[in-house]
């Protein structure tokens, strides 16, 4: 029989009762020596006397509550108080910028704000934007551990018997071609994603993940998997202490760990550089941008016991496709360096991908808008899936533009273009709105990008357009490795002649005469990962003026 219940909380409450002993959160102690671990009765624990605290402060099941809590023991503790609640967590990323997280905040409209009282302070200085949270509660004071231990002993709090279809959550995309949005999650949605990937990644009870990305912390509890909190700043990523991240994943005898193909690469350099291997380690995910096979054959050397894995998907849909680097290495790279793509391998049980012509506009059913058969066919690519989202967030036009109608179920549009090959694995292309519309035809950075980051002294490029779509210039930025940047116009001419000279060699490339060079690319802040061409495209037609 289904549960009476949908609400993710209960997974923790059935840890807490299977495994009460069991690890399920750690962290080093800042003097780097101990560590402090909570059980997964003590989170349970804490938890309850969480939501009871938040409960006498005013929340309510059915309230949106704007967390703005920093990473580890904190943010997992009040998501969960709240999800037992049965009021849905509002979660903003803060490096989007304060303008697009205000807005973020305007159109959510939380009934309530739980934060560190830096968060607190916001609210008080643009108290219009906040002024629909009226409920207010502080964390990460001592006031608030002390109002915690009033609730400890209590008996343990009943968890809000949610349907599959109530709001559980909401999350922000990261905004990388656009405004950032509100995904409505839904009870039954994070239901289907925890299946999916504990059956795609075989992750079992009892492991041990140290995640990169906060949120993928927010699975663990329910997984029945410690979680590692990271010595990092979550808010800057990139510029976290490799000697440091090692230590927590060697003193927490870490199983399994998710991070972006940025901090992989500096990761897997830093232990390169020290003739160094990590073992231990049985799973890498990495995901957030296109991983290319250098990332994997230095992963490979670094990492001996470790399977790495680069999971497809967004913030709407996740997981959609999944891959191995042994599959990448042995496979598919001689095909992306031909400009084929990226392979991103094949769905999991249970989810649908397909091909459809590119539109700009709606596309209202699959029926008037079908599939293309076909492995050579580059277009949009759609996804179907228990796990996906059915809305975004009091944005009914966006929403209208990002799903198509199937009978009683839909499809998601990923906003990314692709193919489909005779075998079913899936091959990326790069982001619809990134595409270059040049009058001989459409140019994808995926395909045109990777032919020239096979330069030995290049380390990413990003393919942009100047003009009207449809009869666009084509040029390309590089970025080259440390210690590769040419200095003097005559260093540049060569550097660029070099490359040119390998486009040359591909149709998709022949055409791209203009070369750029940029010592550091504008990336998201979420993964340092995604690179914001859009921005470098006004940087460099800004400068052709």
């Amino acid at each position: 029989m289904p549960p009476a219940s949908s609400n993710v909380a209960r997974h923790l409450r059935e840890a807490a009762s299977a495994s009460p002993d069991a690890p399920a959160i750690s962290r080093r102690t800042p003097d780097g020596v101990a560590r402090e671990t909570w059980s997964f009765a003590r989170l349970d624990r804490e938890t309850d006397a969480c939501a009871a605290w938040f409960a006498s402060r005013g929340v309510r099941p059915g309230m949106r509550v704007l967390l703005m809590v920093k990473p580890g023991f904190d943010l997992i503790t009040c998501v969960f108080a709240l999800f037992k609640l049965g009021a849905p967590p509002v979660a903003i990323d803060p490096g989007m910028g304060p303008n697009h997280f205000l807005k973020c905040v305007e159109t959510t409209a939380p009934d309530a704000l739980v934060g560190i009282p830096a968060a607190h302070l916001a609210a008080t200085i643009f108290r219009r934007k906040f002024r629909t949270a009226t409920v207010r509660a502080v964390v990460g004071t001592r006031g608030y551990r002390a109002a915690l231990a009033r609730y400890r002993a209590d008996a343990p709090r009943p968890v809000y018997p949610a349907g599959a279809d109530e709001l559980a959550a909401i999350l922000f995309t990261s905004g990388s071609t656009g405004a950032p949005k509100g995904v409505r999650y839904e009870h039954g949605m994070f239901e289907a994603q925890l299946e999916l990937v504990r059956s795609t990644y075989g992750i079992a009870p009892g492991e041990t993940d140290l995640p990169m990305l906060p949120v993928f912390a927010l699975f663990n509890p329910a997984l029945r998997v410690e979680t590692v909190v990271p010595t990092m700043n979550a808010s800057k990523p990139a510029s976290f202490d490799p000697a440091a991240l090692l230590a927590d994943i060697r003193a927490g005898g870490v199983t399994t760990s998710f991070g972006s193909p940025t901090l992989w690469r500096k990761l897997a350099r830093y232990l390169d550089a020290r003739g160094e291997t990590l073992g231990g380690l049985r799973r890498v995910l990495t995901a957030g941008a296109p991983v290319p096979a250098s990332l994997h054959r230095e992963l490979k050397r670094v990492l001996p016991d470790a399977v790495v894995h680069t999971p497809y998907g967004a913030t709407e849909c996740l997981p959609v496709c999944t891959i191995t680097g042994d599959e990448v290495l042995g496979e598919t790279w001689r095909e992306t360096e031909a400009g084929r793509g990226t392979c991103v391998g094949r769905p999991p049980a249970g989810v649908r991908v397909a091909i459809v012509p590119v539109c700009d506009g709606p596309i209202p059913t699959l029926a008037a808008h079908p599939p293309v058969d076909d492995p050579e066919f580059v277009g949009e690519i759609i996804v179907s899936s228990p796990a996906c989202t059915r809305e975004y967030d009091r944005l009914p036009e966006t929403t209208a533009l990002a799903k198509i109608r199937d009978g009683d179920t839909f499809w998601h549009r990923m906003g990314d273009l692709g193919r489909l090959d005779a075998s079913g694995r899936l091959w990326f292309y790069g982001r619809k709105a990134e595409r270059v519309r040049t009058a001989a035809g459409d140019l994808y950075t995926e395909s045109v990008e990777a032919i020239f980051n096979a330069h030995p002294g290049v380390r990413r490029t990003a393919l942009i357009g100047f003009g009207a779509p449809g009869a666009q210039i084509p040029a390309l930025v590089v970025e080259p490795e440390p210690g590769a940047f040419p200095t003097g116009a005559a260093a540049r001419i060569a550097f660029a002649d070099a490359l040119r000279e390998r486009g040359a060699a591909h149709p998709a490339t022949a055409g791209i005469a203009h070369f750029y060079f940029d010592r550091a690319f504008p990336v998201d802040v979420r993964h340092n990962a995604k690179i914001h061409r859009l921005a470098l495209a006004k940087k460099y037609a800004a400068k052709r003026r």
